[in-house]
């Protein structure tokens, strides 16, 4: 009888310890495929937050793509405005000591500025401009028998230049290009001298006529619209007169309105 409780005993010892071996096997099996699915799960949220940050990237570059297509896609451009330039009249009458010109006063010239320019893709275009300037000739007091009165003569230029725009720059609030035009320019610097308008080149301002015309700009227009902007166009102006070459700084702004998509 005593021998049938030991090995009673003895069984159900053995029953436990395979139990909890049977157990910790089970829950070490376990353990692996759970830690894989929480790292499948974790990476399939990256994967997902990724794709939703690139769908919300890709959106926000198409639509500005198209605010930039939709203002600059215009075929044609006028635009209307007015400049400045700080232009040299005339080489200044001779210096009897030195015999040579003494050199005139620079003149404030403001001027009326239009221009058309003709697109063929969102950047390059040909653009032309026509311009009228005016300002008066600090050449000393003149008495001038036709009116009695000391003069400063006016002087007036008008200009029609045309060449190749290019816009380097550009985002659906603003853009940057690079013009270059060249052309002729009309000036007239005797008409305002009266009695003295034989002896113009006398008084130091150059001789009227025709000569060449050119302009290098950089252009910076901010849209309203994307049909209507407003341009300022920082700029060296060159002219010929007198056989010499006139280097002017100056600037045209204006309203811009774009059209024919």
């Amino acid at each position: 009888m005593s021998s049938f409780r030991r090995l009673a005993l003895l069984l159900a010892l053995g029953l436990a310890t395979m139990t909890t071996a049977l157990a910790q096997s089970s829950s070490s099996s376990s353990t692996p495929e759970a830690s894989d699915a929480d790292q499948a799960q974790a990476s399939a949220q990256t994967q997902g937050q990724t794709n939703v940050q690139a769908r919300i990237k890709a959106r926000r570059a198409k639509r500005r793509a198209d605010a930039i297509h939709e203002a600059y896609a215009h075929r044609y451009e006028v635009s209307f405005g007015f400049g400045y330039l700080r232009f040299s009249p005339g080489p200044g009458p001779i210096s009897s000591v030195t015999l040579k010109p003494t050199g005139l006063q620079l003149a404030h010239e403001y001027a009326w500025d239009t221009g058309f320019t003709r697109y063929f893709d969102d950047r390059l275009g040909i653009a032309a401009e026509a311009r009228g300037y005016y300002a008066s000739a600090y050449v000393g007091s003149l008495y001038n028998p036709s009116n009695n009165t000391l003069t400063n003569p006016a002087i007036n230029q008008y200009t029609a230049l045309a060449g190749p725009t290019y816009r380097f720059y550009m985002q659906p609030k603003f853009s940057v290009s690079g013009r270059v035009m060249a052309g002729m320019i009309h000036g007239n610097f005797s008409s305002d001298l009266g009695n003295f308008a034989p002896l113009s080149t006398s008084f130091g301002v150059w001789p009227d006529g025709y000569t060449f015309a050119a302009s290098a700009s950089v252009p910076v227009e901010l849209n309203v619209t994307p049909k209507v902007a407003v341009r300022i166009a920082p700029e060296y102006f060159f002219s010929g007169f007198g056989s010499t070459i006139q280097y002017t700084r100056g600037f045209t702004t204006g309203v811009v309105y774009r059209f024919g998509k």
